[in-house]
């Protein structure tokens, strides 16, 4: 199976419309350059930002975007990194959580409107699961599958290879799927807004 093969209009149409029957916030750009745009419009100058390490906003170029520092937002990610001290930035890690705005990607939506990610330490689940009030969730539409199961084939059998070989080149050790989350609704009492922003191009792994 073709894990990059996009998603046709049908399929992202139909997914979008299960997403906001489940509570989220979904619409459809053509191009990576109109991702970042949105971004742009969608997060208020001294907004507090955390995002996860995602080749998807690497290549729409959000992280390069964040890294110039000319977006007036409070970038708590440069924070982290920034802070020598493992004690003091594992406190700031964890209190990143709280972050106004969180953006990610997800390794696979259904089109019935259930979102999975997949982390090997979990660090960035708390914020899609509940704590940060605003998420942003950049999607490829290659990574659009019939059904949940569809979707941890999707894991399991083309991200988690392309992941791990990505870290062993880079950091030396693989990964592994340690914590799997699925979304299944975002409910209205949380007061939460999760925008999820589908590419017409294939993002990612």
């Amino acid at each position: 199976m073709n894990y990059n093969t996009l998603a046709s209009k049908e399929a992202i149409q139909k997914t979008i419309d299960a997403l906001k029957e489940r509570g989220h916030l979904p619409e459809l750009v053509e191009s990576r350059a109109e991702a970042l745009k949105r971004i742009k419009e969608l997060i208020p100058k001294d907004a507090s930002v955390m995002n996860g390490a995602s080749r998807t906003l690497e290549e729409i170029g959000f992280v390069n975007y964040l890294k110039e520092g000319k977006h007036g937002w409070n970038n708590l990610h440069d924070a982290i990194l920034s802070e020598k001290d493992q004690a003091k930035q594992a406190a700031l890690r964890k209190q990143s959580a709280l972050s106004d705005y969180y953006l990610g990607s997800v390794h696979a939506i259904t089109e019935t409107g259930e979102m999975l990610i997949a982390s090997n330490s979990g660090s960035q689940l708390p914020h899609i699961a509940f704590t940060s009030p605003n998420l942003i969730l950049v999607v490829g539409a290659q990574k659009i599958t019939p059904t949940l199961a569809d979707a941890f084939d999707r894991l399991e059998k083309h991200v988690v290879p392309l992941e791990d070989e990505r870290m062993q080149k880079a950091m030396g050790v693989g990964t592994y799927p340690s914590k799997i989350l699925v979304v299944k609704r975002e409910q209205p009492f949380m007061g939460r807004k999760s925008h999820v922003i589908f590419v017409n191009e294939s993002l990612g792994f």
